[in-house]
Parts: C-alpha cells; sequence; structure tokens
C-alpha cells in the first residue's frame, strides 16, 4: 500500500506541476498614486504653530470628553457597523484572489451493479477515485485586474472606516460642547429669573407707595414669565442633548447621566495646517476617493482584457477498481488545454467595457470634489474661528457697556427720572447680550472642532466584537411570516 501511495503522490504532483508550468507570475501589479483632478494649493490661507495630536480631541483638555469619544469609538453601533462592511469587503478581496490559484477537486465513487442473467445473479463491485485541477491562465490580466480591484475596494472601506470614526468623533465633541453652553445658559438663565424676580419685589414695593403704576408691576412679571419660559427650552434642549450623547456612545437614551463642566474649555493656540499636498494624504475620506479611482481603473482594465481569449489548464487522475486493495494499481491521468476566444457576443463585452471607462471618469470626478470640499471645510473653519473670535471680543465689550447702562438706568428709574419702558428696554437688552455672548462663545469652540474634524487623520481604532449571529435556520417559516404566500 505504501508504495501504491507513493505513486499516486507522483501522478498528482505531476499534474498539478504540469498544470502550473504555464502560470505567469501572479504577483499584485503596482498601481500608482492618482493625481488630484481640482488644483491643490500651496498652502492655506492661514496656518498656526500648534502641533494637532492624532487624537484631536484631546487639545481640547477635557478629560470628560477623552472618555466620551473613547467609548463612542469602541461602542457606537454605526461604526460597528462599519467594521462589519469592512470585513464584507476583506472576504470579497480574499474571494476574488482564489481565482489566481488553481482549482482542485475531489472526487469518489463506488457502485454495485447486478447481473441477473441464466436465472442466477452475479454483483460487480466499482471503486473510483479522482483528482481534477483546473486553472485559468491569466495572459492579459483580467483576473489580476478583478482582484486588485476588489482589494482596493477592501482598502476604501477600510478608509471609509477611519473617515466614520472621524466624523463621530467630532459629532460627540459638538454635541459635548453644545451640552455645556446649554448648561451654562440654565444656568444664566437661573440668575436672570432671581435678578428679576428681584427687581419685581422692589417694583411692587414701589406701587404699594404709589410710586409707580400698574402696568411697571404687570410688565416686570411678563419679563419673569417669559425668562421663565427661556428656560423651559433650554432646559428641553439640553435633556436632547443627553438623549443624542448617549446613543452616539452606544447607550440607551435616558439611561445615562452626565456632568459637563462649568465653563467651556479654554481654546488652544491655533494649529499648524501644514501643506495641503501632505494634508491630502491624511484624510481618509480623500484616500477612500482616490482607492476608488483606482479600484475602477482595475475593473475598466479587466473589462477590456476580457474581449480576448482565455487560456484554460486543466489536469485529471483518475483510479478505479473492484476491490479497494487494488485501488491504487490502476491509474488514468490527462492533460487538457482549452482556448476560448469570444466571436459574437452582441457587442457585450464592448459596452462593458465602455461603462466601466465612465465609471473611472465618474470615479475622478467624485475624487476631485471631495478635494474640494475637503478643501473648503478648511477654509471654512479657519475663516470662520477667526471672524468669530472678532465677533466674541465684540460682544464682550458691549456687555460691558450694557452693564454700565443697566446700573445707570436702574439707578435713575429708582430716583423717578426714568421711565420704566426705557428701564425695561435696558434690561432686557442686556440680558440678551449675556444669552448671545455665551452662544457666541460656544460657537467659536465649535468652528475650531471643525478645523481639528478638517485637518486632522486617523488613527488605530479598537475592533469592536461583532455582534453575535445564530446558526443557520431550521425551523419553517409559517405562512403569516412568508410575505411570498
Amino acid at each position: 500500500m505504501s508504495k501504491r501511495f507513493q505513486t499516486t503522490k507522483k501522478l498528482l504532483a505531476l499534474a498539478l506541476l504540469t498544470t502550473l508550468a504555464a502560470v505567469p507570475s501572479c504577483t499584485q501589479s503596482r498601481i500608482a498614486d492618482i493625481e488630484s483632478p481640482a488644483a491643490v494649493p500651496p498652502a492655506f490661507s492661514t496656518t498656526g504653530d500648534a502641533a494637532l495630536p492624532t487624537r484631536w480631541w484631546t487639545a481640547l483638555g477635557d478629560e470628560m470628553l477623552d472618555r466620551l469619544i473613547e467609548q463612542a469609538v469602541r461602542e457606537n453601533f454605526s461604526l460597528r457597523t462599519a467594521w462589519d462592511r469592512l470585513e464584507q469587503a476583506k472576504a470579497v478581496a480574499r474571494a476574488s484572489g482564489a481565482s489566481l490559484l488553481p482549482n482542485v477537486d475531489g472526487t469518489a465513487g463506488a457502485s454495485h451493479t447486478i447481473n441477473d442473467a441464466n436465472g442466477s445473479r452475479t454483483g460487480v463491485t466499482g471503486i473510483s477515485l479522482g483528482v481534477t485541477v483546473s486553472y485559468e491562465v491569466d495572459l492579459w490580466g483580467r483576473v489580476r485586474g478583478t482582484r486588485d480591484a476588489t482589494r482596493l475596494d477592501a482598502l476604501a472601506s477600510e478608509e471609509n472606516l477611519r473617515a466614520a470614526a472621524m466624523t463621530l468623533s467630532s459629532e460627540v465633541a459638538r454635541t459635548w460642547v453644545t451640552l455645556i453652553e446649554q448648561e451654562g445658559q440654565l444656568r444664566l438663565l437661573a440668575e436672570q429669573v432671581k435678578t428679576n424676580e428681584d427687581y419685581l419685589k422692589l417694583i411692587t414695593l414701589r406701587f404699594r407707595r404709589g410710586r409707580v403704576s400698574a402696568t411697571d408691576v404687570l410688565q416686570q412679571k411678563l419679563l419673569v414669565e417669559s425668562t421663565k419660559g427661556e428656560r423651559t427650552q433650554v432646559d428641553s434642549a439640553a435633556a436632547v442633548l443627553r438623549h443624542q450623547l448617549a446613543v452616539l456612545i452606544g447607550k440607551s437614551p435616558g439611561g445615562r447621566t452626565f456632568s459637563p463642566p462649568d465653563q467651556l474649555p479654554d481654546l488652544p493656540p491655533l494649529p499648524a495646517t501644514g501643506l495641503p499636498a501632505e494634508w491630502i494624504r491624511r484624510r481618509p475620506d480623500i484616500r477612500a476617493a482616490e482607492l476608488r479611482v483606482q479600484a475602477a481603473d482595475r475593473r475598466f482594465a479587466a473589462a477590456v482584457a476580457d474581449r480576448f481569449p482565455r487560456l484554460t489548464l486543466s489536469a485529471r487522475a483518475e483510479t478505479t477498481a473492484e476491490e479497494i486493495r487494488d485501488l491504487f494499481d490502476n491509474w488514468l491521468a490527462s492533460i487538457a488545454a482549452n482556448l476560448i476566444a469570444p466571436l459574437f457576443d452582441g457587442d457585450r463585452r464592448q459596452a462593458e467595457a465602455d461603462r466601466t471607462r465612465a465609471v473611472v471618469s465618474e470615479r475622478l470626478n467624485a475624487y476631485g470634489q471631495v478635494v474640494l470640499t475637503s478643501l473648503k471645510e478648511v477654509e471654512d473653519a479657519l475663516v470662520q474661528e477667526a471672524r468669530q473670535r472678532e465677533y466674541v471680543a465684540s460682544l464682550k465689550r458691549q456687555l460691558a457697556l450694557s452693564d454700565q447702562a443697566k446700573t445707570q438706568t436702574r439707578e435713575n428709574y429708582i430716583k423717578g427720572t426714568l421711565d420704566f419702558t426705557r428701564y425695561l428696554t435696558t434690561l432686557l437688552s442686556h440680558q440678551n447680550l449675556q444669552r448671545k455672548t455665551l452662544r457666541a462663545a460656544g460657537q467659536l469652540v465649535q468652528y475650531r472642532i471643525n478645523l481639528y474634524r478638517a485637518l486632522a487623520g486617523s488613527w488605530q481604532l479598537p475592533r469592536p466584537p461583532q455582534a453575535r449571529v445564530a446558526g443557520p435556520a431550521t425551523r419553517p417559516v409559517n405562512d403569516a411570516q412568508n410575505p411570498l404566500q
């Protein structure tokens, strides 16, 4: 049996080596970087000196924000979905690459034939084993082109995952900063309600002494109620933000409490924007767009190659016997080569080549649009932050003047030298200016987050566990569950 087995191995090895001898090298072809179809400026309009950390949100110096983003990256369901799409793309790439390797199939069979001749029955048993090896010689690069395209798709999916993580981190940061600002608005409104109630007590006392009219009391009561109504609206918005933040970190809304700090984060110095040509290589969404162009280009090459003949090599080794002990004594080996050339297909292959060429053009245009949009994001964030700084500084100067005017108006009203309408207008203007200044300060931080998001690249992402998937269903679907019935 050992000698027979050695003979079998030699025959199979001979068949396999004969098939592979005609196979050209299957190394992955190098795909050059694609130049951006959109013009990239040599530098951004503004730059700073501070280094931008890979985990850009740490520059804000908020430890709670650091923990929230880390949790979101681990547990956000949308990001987990992006991980699953990446795994699908990798599996497709592996399956496509298998076409560059020989396909080996094994066969086994057994039969028993009963012959009834002259009233006597005789039985013949047949046992067979066989191995078939087939391979398509990739003469024109069609198989390699398809394989490269699926690999590039997988790489693009990986960049899409990183882009999704960047979007998620910025969304968490923006929601968190907005929550801090809304909590500050609640505290400010509480102070304003108390101030207005104190003024109401003073005006009511003056009314009882006959120094002011009932209209003044009613107007001040209206201001108190209006301020309380504003506080109710802001409290509702803050609750919605907490719900949104809980969902972003993968938790049920209402089941998690957040304790934002009392103050908005102090902005560090403006980050260095670097060179746009280098920045393009950092942005995962731009890299994904470029990879999609490359994948389309490889599919176009495969579609062109599909118009040429295909060469398929095959080898088969088979043994048959009536007894198992004789199974490896008789072998039959064969080698074949088939050349298939398209003669007439109704212009189907040419149409497919034209389609894939148009896809390449489409992806190039989309790539250029992504580059331009990304450049706009950086420039928008730079100019918005610069102008917002000026706006906040102006509001603070206005607030200082308004505080002086409010104090002076209050004193004149108490002295009776100023009517209530003038006093009420000044008070309302001052309180609105307080809320506007806080809102503008929060918007300044939002613009910095936008700048970080536009400039930053990607970082190492932790791989979350996949969702538990049950085995294939074994129970039949009843009529009520079957929509086809």
